[in-house]
């Protein structure tokens, strides 16, 4: 096995020294230079990864298998991070609503558990002043954000009672429409069809209203183009997109169009690049061959999905397991393409706009940044580009801070204009 510092060494050796916009010209400095400066940009800075997934059975403590641990966070020098009680999208039946709810809220415990077992090392934090506050205590920080509305069901004081939980940041859908919006990745195994909403629901835009009050932070990613579009006309607050790519590199229906990044940074908000392979580079032309031939042993036309909505349930999962497992046989993205797609969002739409997540535990890692004990390996990266110790610090969390901050001040806001109103209200009626 490669040592961490040995990959780091190779990494440095192979990269190419590309100059990020604005980022002016390439240090012309050896790569023992650049790992130093890395670390000691990394214990100057607040750096935070906007979007991880944990194991239910994660012990915090432990340098174990999952990609994200204390241990790892620690070593890699990171101060915080959005742990999402993630549930994956089901066909919408009685039965899985009840058992999304329930596995919403193992998960919800275990990212409790960070904090609540480990009171020395972590500590749950609800505000970007929180995070900060932490980081200078050498705590590490763990945000709760929700990933799926499927788990509410169509219950919109559910919003309330996660937020009374702790619940900061909130995203829509995942892979597959719900009852709020309609997702990037509409499953015909569900029986979804793209746009079938038509972008947000009626309940999807009354959250959007809620969300903006409670003051919690609306991820953008995984929404069809159309919800986006909904949700950026209604908010009152910038929004994240916490942990997306760029189509301009990966046609994908999961990456955000040029035209997408610009709408999101005319709101004010940033795009979190995600270090998910498929969506930083194109699939391998070998990988894109077996699921080809797999598409033709099954009988699927090519790149049309709708004859699954007829199989039975137990041929769509054997289907979709050998489907992954090609695509999960495709080599790792590397460091310099996740970098790629950083610097052409930051050309896009400029690097007050764009910041950093992994989507770790699941999907999440590129050679180099496998785990969280690797993240200054990108810094060195965005150190060899050009990128300057101030726009760092923005990508690697100052962008998302800021933005969720501004979230919070609109919902105070907010919050207090609606009781005003409510006040007004009981008075008039007197």
């Amino acid at each position: 096995m490669i040592s961490s510092s040995n990959l780091l060494f190779t990494l440095l050796v192979s990269s190419l020294a590309l100059q990020a916009a604005g980022g002016g010209k390439t240090p012309s400095v050896n790569d023992k230079d650049f790992l130093q400066k890395a670390k000691q940009i990394h214990r100057k800075i607040v750096t935070f990864d906007s979007h991880v997934d944990v194991p239910v059975d994660l012990d915090a403590a432990v340098d174990g298998k999952s990609q994200f641990d204390l241990v790892k966070t620690e070593r890699g020098h990171l101060s915080g991070a959005a742990l999402a009680v993630f549930v994956p999208q089901a066909k919408r039946t009685p039965e899985n609503f009840q058992k999304a709810k329930d596995d919403a809220d193992a998960k919800y415990q275990t990212i409790i558990n960070v904090a609540k077992k480990n009171p020395n090392r972590a500590a749950l934090a609800y505000s970007p002043a929180e995070v900060r506050s932490l980081a200078k205590q050498g705590k590490f920080a763990v945000v709760i954000s929700f990933l799926n509305a499927f788990p509410l069901g169509k219950d919109l004081s559910q919003i309330d009672a996660w937020y009374d939980r702790g619940v900061r940041i909130f995203g829509f859908n995942h892979a597959g429409n719900n009852d709020w919006a309609d997702s990037s990745r509409p499953v015909s195994g569900f029986g979804d069809k793209p746009d079938e909403i038509g972008g947000l629901s009626d309940l999807g835009k009354q959250a959007v209203t809620k969300l903006n009050e409670k003051g919690i932070l609306i991820d953008v990613s995984q929404l069809s183009t159309k919800a986006l579009y909904d949700t950026l006309s209604l908010t009152k607050a910038p929004v994240a997109a916490t942990h997306s790519a760029v189509k301009g590199i990966v046609d994908n229906s999961r990456n955000l169009s040029d035209e997408e990044l610009q709408a999101i940074a005319k709101n004010g908000g940033v795009v979190q690049i995600v270090a998910f392979s498929n969506y930083l580079r194109p699939i391998p032309s070998d990988v894109e061959d077996k699921v080809k031939a797999l598409r033709a042993e099954y009988g699927l036309p090519d790149k049309d999905d709708t004859l699954q909505q007829s199989w039975p349930v137990e041929k769509q999962k054997e289907y979709s397991t050998r489907w992954h497992e090609i695509i999960a046989s495709a080599p790792k993205a590397t460091l310099a393409q996740y970098v790629d797609s950083i610097d052409y969002a930051v050309k896009k739409i400029g690097v007050d706009h764009v910041g950093i997540a992994s989507d770790f535990n699941h999907g999440g890692g590129v050679t180099g940044w496998d785990n969280e004990g690797e993240a200054e390996n990108v810094t060195v990266e965005l150190l060899r580009r050009g990128y300057t110790e101030p726009q760092i610090a923005k990508l690697w969390g100052g962008n998302f801070l800021r933005v969720w901050s501004e979230a919070q001040i609109a919902g105070k806001k907010l919050s207090a204009s609606a009781h005003h109103s409510h006040n007004n209200k009981q008075v008039h009626h007197v």
